[in-house]
């Protein structure tokens, strides 16, 4: 559909010299890797993890770094006052024009057979990952000018039958379809949606999810790093509504 992946200064999503994005999940993994890769471009990210020191210790060494800046707000997104809490603090900076719904929940630990997950497994997970991220879209939303974007990190399980994935898989499905039916109904406000795979990567997450597995031939996240380049030079519109696949992006 696109030619070339770019690397050229995003126009900033609405307006001003400076942007700000909201990153849930950002003190490890692909979200620590995403809030690194917006500072380096000059954005003010608002980070939120539950793991405070690992999220204050992102913060401190990028704020040392610059050129861009971290705000840390550790909590969890489950917390409804936390929530708007983090949408208030991203709508106080200039540019707020990108939320990235990273946080998420695999469910056990290690994975296993869907029919072995409790009624509390799947409330957990489902909360984690598809209430709590429509929620905080929900808070956000009012405060985003046209040219915003909205993320939902997905996965191939919300698309491939993967045994002992099932609730995982499930409501990362659910969270997919949810984000197709916000383009169309965000798209008057010139709002964009989009579902971004990262694919495999070699995370804390996945370590959890199978113990004892060897990880090490996986990529690491900033294998996703040209496809946000790709992305973020994107106007939001023409983007909207679609699933992308990170690793195999080409642009």
């Amino acid at each position: 559909m696109h030619d070339n992946v770019t690397d050229r200064s995003a126009t900033p999503p609405t307006g001003g010299t400076r942007r700000t994005a909201l990153v849930t999940g950002a003190g490890r993994g692909l979200g620590a890797t995403l809030t690194a890769f917006l500072c380096a471009r000059g954005w003010t990210v608002v980070a939120t993890s539950r793991s405070t020191d690992e999220l204050t210790a992102l913060a401190d060494k990028l704020n040392a770094e610059g050129p861009g800046r971290v705000v840390a707000l550790p909590g969890d997104v489950l917390d409804p006052d936390h929530r708007a809490r983090l949408v208030v603090e991203a709508d106080s900076l200039p540019g707020f024009g990108l939320v990235v719904n990273n946080a998420a929940l695999m469910g056990m630990s290690p994975i296993a057979p869907l029919i072995e997950a409790d009624a509390g497994v799947y409330q957990r997970v489902l909360e984690t990952n598809v209430v709590a991220p429509l929620a905080l879209i929900r808070e956000a939303v009012p405060r985003l000018g046209a040219g915003s974007l909205i993320v939902n990190i997905s996965s191939d399980a919300a698309v491939e039958v993967f045994p002992c994935a099932g609730v995982y898989g499930a409501s990362k499905a659910a969270m997919d379809q949810a984000g197709r039916i916000l383009a169309l109904e965000l798209a008057e406000a010139g709002i964009g949606v989009v579902a971004v795979d990262p694919g495999d990567m070699g995370t804390r997450m996945y370590a959890e999810a199978e113990p004892g597995a060897d990880l090490s031939a996986l990529p690491a996240p900033e294998s996703t790093l040209p496809f946000w380049k790709w992305l973020l030079d994107q106007p939001p519109a023409e983007v909207s509504g679609e699933r992308f696949t990170a690793q195999s992006h080409t642009g």
